[in-house]
């Protein structure tokens, strides 16, 4: 498209999830619902208009092995961008992908910086590896290059005791939570196990990773303070896997795995009737591959929430929840058209037709 373009989208355009346009026009890269007087070099695309999805939780330039060259960065960008995820917002990386903000044919990421973890409790390569004293700095200086979120691991295995356990006292994840909310960031934090969710939690935390420790007792809490959370249960299906791996050295972690991934739909279904606010997350970038959004939505739908409501949580709600504009008026032109409508079958979101950002047609 040449400068001077209009890009004409027309069938459906859903602006909400019950706000639904008959068409929108993009002019110098954004979202008009009025006709432009006298518009030539009109490119028109036809179907069910999405804004851009989100992944809530992505790792651009983080492979299992640790960060990645640039090119291989730009791969798993490109990826995400072909499934129609146009809005990451990356749960820790130790690559610096800033570069991408350079790159008007990539998604657009929020980031969390790199995670903060106690010291030999996590992925090797991973993460910034500290003890307790040392978290409100690191969190500091995290928030400071952060795009508004750090990301903390609150449990992983304990190799003395064989299973998962907290990795931070809550005097200290409090302390560190509290500076990042000072510093105008917001907090999440990797769980598995329900022992590290209450201290984080009550300490003011603002997002729980994967939450497959969440049991009744802790259901009413999380709804009370209005914690999220993103299931990632594209990431949990490879549990009983981690699971045989693991068996021979560490049975009572096994063990643990097994019963966290056989509840994982009941526990989603939970939070979401006790209105917890869940957002769609895939966990790409470590041992899973990109562009699974999709799927991710699916799996929820799976759990026990209603297609629309699955939907939103890659889309209208999502978006708002990362304060970033959908399909408003005046808005970044970035949106996903579909051959069906995707509120009936959530399967839809598997096959973009067209995917559209900063106004050009780049799938």
């Amino acid at each position: 498209m040449s400068d001077g373009a209009v890009l004409h989208v027309k069938g459906r355009v859903l602006a909400g999830p019950e706000d639904v346009r008959d068409e929108l026009w993009v002019i110098g890269g954004r979202i008009s619902y009025d006709r432009p007087a006298g518009a030539r070099d009109v490119t028109t695309v036809e179907g069910w208009a999405l804004p851009g999805l989100v992944d809530a939780h992505c790792h651009v330039g983080l492979d299992a092995h640790g960060p990645v060259d640039p090119e291989t960065a730009e791969k798993q960008a490109l990826t995400d961008r072909e499934a129609g995820t146009l809005l990451i917002r990356d749960a820790g990386s130790p690559s610096d992908t800033r570069w991408i903000d350079d790159r008007a044919d990539l998604p657009k990421i929020i980031r969390a910086g790199r995670h903060i973890a106690r010291t030999r409790r996590y992925i090797r390569n991973y993460a910034w590896e500290i003890e307790p004293e040392d978290l409100v700095a690191y969190v500091a200086r995290e928030a400071r290059r952060g795009d508004g979120w750090v990301k903390l691991v609150g449990d992983w295995i304990d190799r003395g005791a064989g299973d998962l356990a907290p990795c931070w006292p809550r005097d200290a994840a409090a302390a560190a939570i509290a500076e990042a909310h000072r510093l105008g960031a917001r907090v999440t934090a990797h769980c598995f196990a329900e022992s590290s969710l209450r201290d984080l939690v009550e300490a003011g935390i603002d997002c729980v990773e994967h939450a497959t420790g969440l049991t009744e007792d802790l259901v009413p809490l999380f709804a009370e303070r209005g914690v999220a959370i993103v299931p990632t249960l594209v990431n949990i299906a490879t549990f009983p896997r981690l699971a045989d791996g693991g068996e021979s050295r560490f049975p009572r972690w096994s063990a643990q795995m097994r019963r966290l991934h056989e509840r994982r739909y009941d526990t989603v279904r939970a939070a979401y009737d006790a209105g917890i606010p869940v957002y769609v997350g895939t966990d790409a970038g470590g041992s899973l591959a990109h562009g699974l959004v999709a799927a991710e939505v699916a799996e929820l739908v799976t759990a026990g929430i209603p297609p629309l409501r699955a939907l939103s949580a890659t889309s209208w709600g999502a978006r708002a929840w990362l304060g970033r504009p959908g399909l408003e008026e005046g808005a970044p032109a970035d949106l996903v058209v579909y051959e069906a409508d995707p509120r009936a079958d959530v399967r839809v979101l598997a096959a973009p037709r067209r995917v559209v950002l900063n106004g050009i047609v780049v799938e």
